[in-house]
């Protein structure tokens, strides 16, 4: 089909004009700088197009209106986003940059230009690039929010990418952007990205509670409108300047609820929440809030067990309001929301709100001691990615509690910490001593998980030291990457001790202690580095007496002739996959290489599925919607490679089904016939519990494929008495089965 050029460079004018009409407060410098950047974009992307077909341009300008209608970011953040794949995609430099716009600009660009791929093949890709974009958080937090910005449209156009590209991605999405925009505040971002996660990771899912959302739009319109009357009236007839609004729960959201709950539809309650906004004098917000609160439950009766006073203590990423569920005249529960015009602001805009309103703000420290925390882990800034993204990782999504210093200081920490990790929230020098604590006035062990509203004293001696079973029971990334550096520290120390017992054996048999021997030594003995080599010397973990199988040539050693220790666990038959281009066609041979289908997830044919190239068990075949595939496809997407079934005839595969109703005599028989006598199924096991006329049953037969386990579903969920049937995932083998 042939291009109409003019008619596209017209429409590439009008996004850039819409673009410049939302970047409101803008100075006519900053209009200038504007107007260059997206002549500089532009002529550098002129031959390039997306996926989908539309020239480049595009995408840069939607990044950019993201950063300026939905995260609140300036003329430098715009500038920033037009810019952003014009380093890494085309033939503009960072010096090029910086001529044309300043250092400012040249250090976000950098910042999101990913790194080149010539590191360790051993870790992820993705991982490197998140921490590399994450060590900008210290130098200019734009970089992150911008990378956000970038992340959301093009998850907004993942349609155009191909099926095994899209699982990626959308993994990827869901493991790590979408809990960085939570922490950032950006919690419309946060739930857009989780939404469309889940639309390309179970589209089925997703359709489905889609078209439940639309069908019971109506009905959920009319029971707001009633709801809200009476406290409409109220607040205006004591003359507040209020709004009030409707926010209906995200997809994901109801998902997770339905999952976590093990609840339909039908039962998930919290549909949606309502926001009342107040305009409010900073003075006055948390005394207006509370009165509000008491409007609403002058009308309805509120639940003691669901009040959440998030404007005395507010949320580590700044995030404040007041949480109130409710009791409707009709018998449903209803998530009420009260907050000052400034709060909605900065839970709809997050860090650029927060900023906004720093000066005023008494609460701001708490997103920069999260800040700080960052700059924290960036102590050890060669470590390994995949490290570093797992820590990083646990900040991002926990859950808080509420501590007190002896002096009554308030510390945020998150969810199941312990004496140790409050130690270490404090000083390293405190955590690194510490060997117990006294809370509320009762002395506890070091492995001792606190509750929010505790106080603690911590007990230190100087001769405490960290040691590895410290990793075991402390939650906070901080925590944990203080007590590695520590043994790292010690761990040199023994390594020193080392080096100088090889310098005395090398001394013994006439080898020169030089770099070249002791990388041959490294090799011999199968070790990573040069202080792993000294540390097991020290540790009388390697035998010496070896050192005379090495020929010794003048003071060199000569490797040639001697085979190094190999390791048991050896990657050698896998060498030959290429993971971009192959595809395991199941019920072929696949290169002479073993796979077989992982037991976390038990894929039968007719399931979406991936292979997972392990360390040494061949390849696993895994669902694409498997319990694990989440954290195999984000983290190591190196690793994975696209699987389909072949198209003839299936065998026999293990399915796990588990259905829960109401006890009844007989129902296991009229179970146990339906897989016997009515569909031919083979069963591999079956197990009842019953507890006050509930009952609850897994069974594992032996299907063809999706449809032929189905049909089974469909025949358990018409007998009397059952009342939910789902397949099930039997995933108790643990983590290191399944990745190993």
């Amino acid at each position: 089909m042939e291009i109409d050029l003019e008619k596209e460079r017209k429409e590439i004018l009008n996004a850039f004009k819409g673009l410049l009409r939302s970047c409101k407060n803008r100075s006519k410098e900053d209009t200038k700088k504007i107007r260059r950047a997206f002549d500089v974009a532009l002529d550098a992307h002129k031959d390039m197009r997306r996926k989908s077909g539309e020239p480049y341009i595009y995408h840069p300008i939607a990044v950019a209106r993201i950063c300026t209608e939905e995260i609140g970011l300036g003329a430098t953040a715009l500038i920033c986003a037009l810019l952003h794949d014009t380093v890494e995609d085309t033939h503009i430099t960072l010096d090029d940059v910086e001529d044309l716009f300043g250092a400012k600009v040249r250090l976000i660009i950098d910042g999101l230009t990913k790194i080149p791929e010539v590191f360790d093949q051993n870790a992820s890709i993705q991982a490197e690039n998140f921490r590399k974009m994450i060590l900008t958080i210290s130098d200019d937090i734009r970089v992150v929010l911008i990378k956000l910005a970038d992340r959301l449209h093009n998850m907004r156009t993942l349609d155009s990418m191909v099926f095994d590209k899209q699982q990626k991605i959308a993994a990827e999405t869901k493991f790590l952007y979408a809990p960085l925009a939570h922490r950032l505040g950006l919690y419309s971002i946060k739930s857009e990205l989780e939404d469309l996660s889940l639309r390309y990771t179970e589209p089925e899912i997703y359709s489905q509670i889609e078209s439940n959302l639309k069908s019971t739009k109506d009905v959920r319109n009319r029971f707001i409108r009633r709801f809200i009357t009476p406290i409409k009236e109220a607040l205006t007839a004591q003359g507040y300047n209020f709004e009030i609004k409707a926010r209906t729960k995200s997809i994901s959201s109801i998902h997770r609820k339905m999952i976590s709950k093990e609840i339909p539809f039908e039962e998930v309650y919290d549909l949606f929440a309502i926001r009342i906004i107040v305009e409010s004098e900073p003075h006055m917000e948390k005394a207006d809030c509370w009165r509000l609160y008491s409007i609403v439950t002058d009308f309805y009766q509120p639940s003691p067990d669901r009040l959440r006073d998030w404007i005395s203590t507010p949320r580590a990423n700044g995030y404040e309001s007041l949480h109130t569920t409710v009791m409707s005249p009709s018998g449903k529960w209803v998530e009420v929301q009260i907050r000052s015009k400034r709060m909605d602001e900065i839970a709809e805009k997050g860090l650029a709100a927060h900023y906004k309103y720093k000066e005023s703000n008494s609460n701001e420290s708490k997103f920069d001691r999260w800040i700080t925390e960052i700059r924290d882990l960036m102590e050890s800034p060669n470590g390994n990615a995949l490290d570093f993204v797992d820590e990083f990782k646990l900040n991002l999504f926990a859950e808080e509690i509420y501590v007190f210093t002896p002096k009554g200081e308030l510390r945020v920490l998150p969810v199941n910490s312990t004496i140790l990790d409050f130690a270490y929230d404090i000083h390293t020098d405190i955590g690194d001593r510490c060997i117990g604590a006294k809370v509320n006035n009762r002395l506890v062990p070091l492995s001792h998980q606190l509750n929010s509203g505790d106080q603690l004293e911590i007990i230190t001696s100087s001769k405490q030291r960290p040691n590895e079973d410290w990793l075991r029971f402390v939650t906070t990334a901080r925590a944990k990457q203080k007590i590695k550096s520590s043994l790292n520290d010690e761990r040199k120390i023994i390594a020193q001790d080392g080096k100088e017992i090889l310098e005395r054996k090398f001394k013994q048999h006439n080898i020169r202690f030089n770099s070249e021997n002791i990388a041959a030594l490294e090799r011999f003995y199968a070790q990573s580095t040069a202080t792993e080599l000294y540390f097991k010397i020290a540790k009388g973990k390697i035998d010496l007496t070896r050192l005379r199988e090495i020929e010794n040539d003048n003071g060199m050693l000569q490797m040639e002739k001697k085979a190094p220790i190999i390791p048991k666990k050896k990657v050698s038959s896998l060498t030959s996959i290429d993971q971009k281009k192959d595809t395991i066609i199941i019920g072929d041979d696949f290169k002479n290489i073993d796979y077989r289908m992982s037991k976390c997830c038990n894929p039968i044919p007719g399931d979406k599925v991936f292979g997972f190239i392990t360390i040494n068990e061949g390849i696993k075949v895994h669902r694409s919607n498997c319990p694990n595939a989440e954290h195999l496809q984000s983290k190591m997407a190196y690793r994975c490679i696209k699987a389909r079934w072949k198209g003839e005839q299936y065998t026999e595969r293990i399915a796990s089904i588990r259905l829960r109703g109401f006890d009844s005599v007989g129902l296991v028989n009229k179970l146990t016939e339906i897989v016997s006598n009515q569909l031919n199924v083979n069963m591999k096991s079956i197990s009842f519990e019953t507890e006050d006329g509930i009952f609850e049953g897994k069974l594992k037969v032996l299907v063809y494929d999706t449809k032929h386990l189905k049909e089974l579903m469909t025949k358990f969920e018409i007998v009397e008495g059952v009342q939910r049937v789902e397949r099930w995932d039997d995933s108790l083998d643990d983590e290191e089965e399944t990745i190993s």
